[in-house]
């Protein structure tokens, strides 16, 4: 699914408005109703709702939905903040067709000295401001958003909390921003939904259709997307009926050093559960009795070393190599490491302390082959590229570097980034918090190391296995809890993952149009 900048969704409206076509006070209509109903569902018909509305059109859907409310026998208020403030066209039809419903009680207020009590209220509506905003709030605005942050009510804002901007809000005051328990946006989520940064500001968010024209959709160009599961189900390969394990690679792991070896095991896990053919992990002498007892669908090259990775010979026959769990930083598994990267030209897959050599050998990274993977997170990432102030700044900085060097730059986090050489970035829907556990990203790369060895190309084995493994997360979720998650667990559940996806009905349709 595509993901546009708040400008773009702006012309997007226009262009609906032109092209279906739709007067724009009906399309608020379309819009607002979304939000009423989502409010009838989830909000207790007893509870006493106090509706913020700012001048603009944002403020515009709030006196709709103030309207459709009320029919529905809400107990509503509505509060506007109207000092010698311009209002847009939509928000002056509702406010006269709200004021024709008698049930509803419209505060004007024009004395920013004076701030509405909320001790009396259940919940707060914001529909102050939109996503038209460029710069912090300041001045009575500011004060209003201080105010309501500060009621203990709970929030819930339409499209985008106020104060909140679509993309970059690093120069924004965090002070002056509305924190809602949950923002009701319209077609897509904003990209500034998406990182760490601000969800103490958007809770809990939903993405509510209200019908864009799908052609204008198409024709928008965006670096931007989000992995659905459309995108997944027609990434996903079908196995022919003559299949043997030569069709589907035979993968490298290089993983392991004493006291780490669990991550060789959970690295080597997620590869065989991924579906490859044949998987070879190269380890130290004294993993060799636990990979063997843990895994024996694993075959073992041995190090010279009893203790760490020094050497890594034979690269020929491998159709991927996964270096990284677990190796640690010696100076003779960096010169390994580099060995490497000078031998293989294949597609690699890059972690954990394979990264931490990079950071400390930058002179090694053009050495990297074109299409590798790197699964950095945000600490990792910072020590190869540099500190960052913000995930947006982070994030463009990522695009940046596989651009850079060509590489697929996987960011871990909730709404894991997939950064690709041509610029694109996409945002997985997947995961949840019980995976921030030891050991996910081992399962990872192990999951990414298959996915290459059996022909997937760098950004479809990238896509799909952030996503898979984000699933078989959230399937393990399922009988466990977040806390009690292990990573172990994830790797159990990917058979059920791969069950999932080939199950929905989008699986094995063709594509029409390519997504990269």
């Amino acid at each position: 699914m595509k993901l546009f900048t708040t400008a773009q969704v702006a012309d997007l409206d226009k262009y609906t408005i032109v092209n279906e076509p739709i007067e724009p006070i009906d399309l608020m209509e379309r819009a607002s109703m979304q939000v009423a109903d989502w409010m009838a569902e989830h909000v207790n018909y007893n509870h006493r709702i106090a509706i913020f509305a700012g001048p603009g059109n944002n403020g515009g859907d709030a006196l709709a939905v103030a309207r459709m409310l009320s029919l529905m026998n809400f107990q509503i208020q509505v509060f506007i903040p109207d000092k010698e403030r311009r209002f847009s066209d939509c928000f002056l039809i509702n406010l006269k067709r709200l004021k024709e419903c008698s049930k509803v009680t419209v505060i004007n207020w024009a004395d920013e000295m004076i701030l509405p009590p909320l001790s009396e209220i259940d919940l707060i509506l914001d529909g102050l401001f939109g996503t038209g905003l460029t710069r912090p709030l300041s001045g009575f605005p500011a004060r209003l958003v201080k105010h309501l942050n500060n009621s203990g009510v709970p929030i819930v804002s339409i499209d985008i909390p106020s104060g909140l901007m679509g993309e970059d809000n690093g120069e924004n005051d965090p002070d002056v921003i509305i924190r809602a328990a949950y923002t009701l946006t319209f077609e897509f989520p904003k990209l500034s939904f998406l990182f760490s940064d601000n969800a103490q500001y958007t809770g809990v968010w939903e993405v509510l259709p209200i019908g864009l024209h799908p052609e204008g959709i198409t024709q928008t160009v965006s670096p931007w997307h989000f992995t659905d599961r459309q995108t997944i189900c027609r990434l996903l390969k079908s196995r022919g009926k003559f299949s043997h394990k030569g069709t589907f690679g035979h993968a490298l792991l290089v993983a392991g050093s004493y006291g780490k070896m669990g991550a060789a095991v959970l690295a080597a896990k997620g590869c065989l559960r991924s579906g490859v053919g044949l998987l070879t992990v190269h380890l130290p002498r004294t993993g060799n009795q636990i990979i063997q007892t843990a895994l024996p669908e694993a075959m073992v090259s041995f190090d010279e070393s009893e203790n760490i990775i020094t050497n890594i010979l034979l690269l020929a026959g491998y159709k991927a190599v996964g270096i990284g769990p677990g190796i640690g930083k010696s100076g003779q598994t960096a010169a390994a490491f580099q060995s490497l990267l000078e031998n293989y030209q294949g597609p690699l897959v890059v972690d954990a302390d394979a990264l931490n050599i990079l950071s400390e050998y930058p002179d090694m990274l053009p050495l990297l082959p074109v299409g590798s993977i790197l699964t950095p997170h945000p600490v990792e990432f910072e020590r190869l590229a540099g500190p960052v102030k913000t995930d947006f700044e982070r994030l463009s900085r990522a695009r940046e570097f596989a651009q850079i060097h060509q590489i697929v730059l996987i960011l871990k986090g909730a709404n894991t980034s997939i950064s690709l050489p041509d610029g694109g970035c996409w945002f997985n829907s997947t995961g949840n918090p019980g995976m921030a556990t030891g050991g996910s990203g081992d399962v990872l790369t192990g999951i990414l190391t298959g996915l290459l060895a059996q022909g997937y190309l760098p950004h479809e084995a990238a896509l799909l296995g952030v996503y898979l493994h984000g699933l078989a997360g959230d399937l393990a979720l399922e009988g466990s809890s977040q806390e009690a998650l292990l990573a172990g667990e994830i790797a159990d559940h990917l058979g059920m993952a791969f069950s999932d996806v080939k199950n929905d009905p989008d699986f094995g349709k063709p594509e029409k149009k390519s997504h990269f």
